[in-house]
């Protein structure tokens, strides 16, 4: 897809940080945008915005976990758009908790979003993507798609299935010459409110960290906009790219999990034991201690 000028785009957890700067950026290309969020005012906010920027973009609330929901919304985007070429499945949540303390309501609910979400958008909207003759699944994982971190483990086990499932999307697609492509999307350290709004257990205090964080040391390592991600995310369709990290964190993080793809859990560990005394630190020094 060399031009997504009169294209059809559909952005889901388009309502802050890198799902609406794509879709500001689709918008100034030319795109029509068809987004969705949780959050209906947020996601009606982003679709005034880039109306300003002279295409038509239509919000729709919509949850992600729900399949029906998602489905409907698809259905719905090519009855209000005549058609559509691009799918990027966006929405994601945050946990941050041990394996042991995690109630299974918890990893549910990130499955459901993180994993499942990208399941039904991929599925909802490829037999448009097809019919449109010209299109593109373009499905969010992270570095913690790449490598297993302590306190991760519902975040790390479905970034890592949308890994896997769309390698085998893109395969299949390839194999059927459908006139449809998939990017797998790794970003490390995005500058979105994603860890501010994170689900924490109390049982990562047996790990060293800090049950109460708000997620604000985040902002201090987050080296990349959701602008600049924007970008490379579709430089990366523009050029029909298998897997694309974002930021030089993730190109970090690709590069040891390929060369030390056992012995990069040391490191691993070593990290989060930095991070949870840095907040400890911090902690410490704002409350004067």
């Amino acid at each position: 897809m060399r031009s997504f000028k009169d294209k059809v785009a559909a952005i889901t957890g388009a309502g802050s940080g890198i799902g609406r700067a794509l879709a500001l950026d689709l918008a100034r290309r030319g795109c029509h945008l068809a987004l969705s969020d949780i959050n209906a005012e947020a996601v009606e906010a982003v679709a005034a915005e880039t109306r300003t920027l002279g295409v038509k973009a239509t919000a729709q609330r919509v949850d992600v976990a729900d399949r029906d929901a998602v489905h409907a919304w698809a259905d719905a985007v090519v009855a209000e758009h005549g058609k559509v070429n691009l799918i990027f499945n966006n929405a994601g949540v945050a946990l941050v908790t041990t394996i042991e303390g995690a109630d299974y309501a918890d990893l549910e609910w990130i499955m459901g979003i993180n994993f499942w979400g990208v399941v039904h958008g991929t599925k909802a909207f490829l037999p448009h993507l097809k019919a449109s003759g010209e299109g593109h699944v373009i499905n969010l994982s992270s570095v913690f798609g790449l490598a297993g971190i302590p306190g991760q483990s519902g975040y790390n086990a479905a970034k890592f299935a949308v890994r896997g499932f769309t390698d085998c999307l893109r395969e299949e697609l390839e194999m059927m010459q459908c006139g449809v492509s998939a990017t797998s999307v790794h970003p490390g350290g995005i500058k979105t409110n994603i860890a501010r709004a994170a689900r924490t257990h109390p049982s990562v205090a047996a790990l060293g960290m800090d049950p109460e964080d708000d997620g604000s040391g985040f902002d201090q390592i987050a080296r990349t906009t959701p602008e600049k991600a924007a970008q490379t995310i579709l430089r990366a369709v523009e050029r029909d790219k298998r897997r694309v990290m974002v930021g030089p964190d993730a190109h970090l993080f690709d590069w040891i999990t390929r060369l030390f793809p056992a012995h990069y859990q040391g490191l691993a560990i070593w990290i989060s034991r930095k991070g949870a005394q840095q907040v400890a630190a911090r902690k410490a020094g704002a409350s004067g201690q």
